[in-house]
């Protein structure tokens, strides 16, 4: 074989083999006619900030998502830190949320100047468990931020009637579940205010940072519109102190092409989820069952042990995985003698054996196939390893 042959049997080969955690060209492909037409059409209008594709998009939102209002801003965190302080979040409070997620859910309720309060989680949904909930509440507690963890939605039945007996404001951390449903209704719409996040990964994904918040409760909307703005209700007016929060136009204008495929790219992952469950059934992994409003950001499973190991003979075979999340919030250096931490023994055994697989739309079951297989081939080959379930 010369040396081209060989060249080209190795690109080939990569090709078949490199499977990222999210292929954002695969994923795009279907609709990159009209991404590149809408940014065209917001760089030729000479408006980039706060212009009517920001105002079409958060009237779009809201009526996707069955909310009153929607009011966009920079980025996923200062959705949270938005939401947190239109409830009148601040110094002195305590806000409980779960002790698995993302640090910015904690770092927005410091911004905010309260203090979290970190809970356990259920070991079948990852999501905060309300029992566990219940009993981590103290005197100086005022909210609850719930975190739709990888797309699959809290107990919200059992987590709103925690905070109903005890007088607490709940909020949503919708980062990773925009579409997803709770018993037929779109997250964001349980708490007074939910927050979303339009990373470029999400199932909303943008071209750069975006955020958002919705509620039901005018108060609070024209509260989080102030504070996205400088605490500006009119032009040069400020009310009080806010910040400079705002999405940008062409953001504004790229989301509202891709809200229009979110069903279709979220029934997509589902479908990449059920090949999951279909290809690894009967192996050592545990996996997420069927939940028909799990809009899976993540396909996370647990691994008996040697999930390290596993994670880096995947990558010499070309494929992909995250660790989400290697620590429990109670565990970070910045939140020492800060948060109020009470037992997480679920969080830290979830974090020793959590691995997440690849997952997006236009992913393929030949795709999918490889992950599963490989995976079971990798754990096979570790053998003495898996001897003892995580949970």
């Amino acid at each position: 074989m010369n040396q081209k042959s060989m060249n080209q049997k190795s690109m080939n080969q990569k090709s078949i083999n490199t499977i990222p955690m999210v292929d954002v060209q695969a994923w795009h492909r279907p609709i990159q006619a009209q991404l590149e037409k809408k940014a065209l059409k917001v760089l030729r209008s000479g408006r980039f900030i706060m212009g009517k594709e920001v105002a079409f998009f958060e009237q779009e939102a809201a009526d996707y998502l069955g909310a009153r209002y929607a009011i966009s801003c920079a980025n996923g965190t200062d959705a949270l830190i938005l939401a947190l302080q239109a409830a009148g979040i601040g110094p002195g409070d305590e806000v409980l949320t779960t002790g698995f997620t993302f640090f910015a859910t904690a770092e927005a309720i410091m911004q905010s100047g309260a203090t979290p309060v970190l809970v356990d989680i259920d070991s079948e949904t990852f999501n905060i468990d309300p029992v566990e909930l219940e009993g981590s509440i103290t005197s100086r507690c005022r909210a609850v931020l719930l975190v739709h963890l990888f797309g699959l939605p809290a107990a919200l039945s059992e987590i709103q009637a925690v905070c109903d007996r005890h007088g607490l404001i709940l909020l949503e951390d919708c980062a990773q579940s925009f579409g997803a449903s709770y018993h037929s209704r779109k997250t964001g719409n349980f708490g007074l205010l939910g927050a979303f996040s339009f990373f470029p990964s999400k199932n909303l994904g943008g071209f750069g940072d975006g955020g958002l918040v919705i509620t039901n409760q005018l108060k609070a909307a024209e509260m989080v519109r102030k504070l996205r703005n400088h605490g500006s209700s009119s032009q040069y007016h400020h009310d009080c102190p806010g910040y400079n929060s705002r999405l940008d136009e062409i953001q504004a204008a790229l989301l509202r092409v891709k809200l229009q495929h979110i069903e279709a790219f979220n029934a997509q992952r589902q479908q990449v989820a059920q090949w999951y469950r279909e290809f690894l059934s009967g192996s050592e992994v545990l996996f997420p069952q069927h939940h028909h409003e799990h809009i899976f950001h993540q396909f996370t499973v647990v691994l008996p042990s040697g999930r390290d190991m596993v994670k880096k003979r995947l990558a010499e075979k070309g494929i992909a995985s995250a660790i989400y999340y290697p620590l429990p919030l109670n565990k970070q250096r910045a939140l020492a003698g800060i948060a109020v931490e009470h037992a997480l023994p679920v969080c830290g055994q979830l974090s020793e054996h959590c691995l997440s697989l690849p997952i997006y739309p236009g992913m393929t079951r030949s795709q999918t196939e490889t992950v599963a297989r490989t995976l079971i081939n990798v754990m096979d080959c570790q053998g003495s390893l898996y001897t003892q379930s995580a949970f």
